[in-house]
């Protein structure tokens, strides 16, 4: 083969490759891009891994530096794959940690139902041989001419959430003793807003608080079959909303007793 012939098939076959490296680098280079944009969206992947995506964001920006101007494809992949990578370790970190948190949060939530149970037991002792009379004091409930009503307020709740706070704890406590006292009585758990912000959220939440009563009164031994729960969002006021205070009042969960065979009154 000619000298002339021979350069310019090597020359043809190495601009061949470096287009494939070139294509390749381009592939790598769009593919961490995608990875990185998914993860800066992500508000729990940048509050738990920022130095990490930090880091992927400045090694996505020397590849792209070195696609656009003098690099060569090598560069381009290389700092590509550094993006990628710390891109899945400030996923993987992320990951990490919000397991190590629900972990936490088990594990507080035993330990909050262990003292709850052994709260439960010592109520149990006070409650024993009192007359009914004395319970209904005890669960600091009114007669109402719907019944015995029980109040808990806006403050036994985290605000603008259906978490239970530790206090609420006692309180609830005293609601399962006089069930477990009396067992033929049921109850209607009732949620209830001010109406601040939008009315189907505060129908959520008001329906979100009933709901988490109930489900600690189950863990404390009381069966569902007794519950019943109900949301009523901004309606059956019993203050005005127009001040603090009586926003805060409207804000409540009330626990309505039946009578002594498990009667209930019609809900609202």
């Amino acid at each position: 083969m000619k000298p002339v012939l021979l350069t310019s098939v090597l020359l043809a076959a190495l601009a061949g490759l470096h287009g494939c490296a070139a294509q390749q680098s381009q592939q790598q280079l769009e593919q961490a891009a995608v990875v990185f944009k998914h993860n800066s969206n992500d508000l729990q992947v940048l509050h738990d891994a920022p130095k990490d995506v930090m880091r992927a964001a400045e090694s996505l920006e020397r590849a792209e530096r070195f696609a656009t101007y003098w690099g060569s494809a090598e560069d381009v992949s290389h700092y590509a794959y550094l993006s990628q990578r710390y891109s899945e370790i400030a996923r993987q970190n992320s990951e990490q940690m919000q397991n190590r948190r629900r972990v936490t949060q088990l594990a507080m939530e035993r330990e909050r139902l262990r003292q709850a149970l052994q709260e439960a037991k010592l109520l149990a002792m006070e409650h024993r041989g009192r007359s009914l009379e004395d319970q209904m004091i005890s669960l600091a409930a009114d007669e109402t001419d719907r019944g015995l009503v029980m109040t808990l307020g806006d403050v036994l709740f985290n605000a603008a959430s259906a978490e239970l706070a530790p206090s609420a704890s006692r309180t609830l406590f005293k609601a399962a003793h006089f069930l477990q006292l009396n067992p033929n009585r049921r109850v209607r758990i009732e949620g209830y807003t001010d109406n601040r912000g939008d009315a189907d959220e505060n129908l959520a939440l008001s329906q979100a608080r009933a709901q988490a009563v109930a489900d600690f009164l189950e863990s404390l031994g009381i069966e569902a079959r007794r519950m019943e729960v109900v949301g009523y969002g901004e309606k059956h006021r019993i203050a005005e909303n127009a001040s603090v205070r009586g926003r805060a009042q409207n804000r409540r969960v009330e626990i309505l007793f039946s009578d002594a065979v498990g009667r209930l009154g019609s809900p609202r």
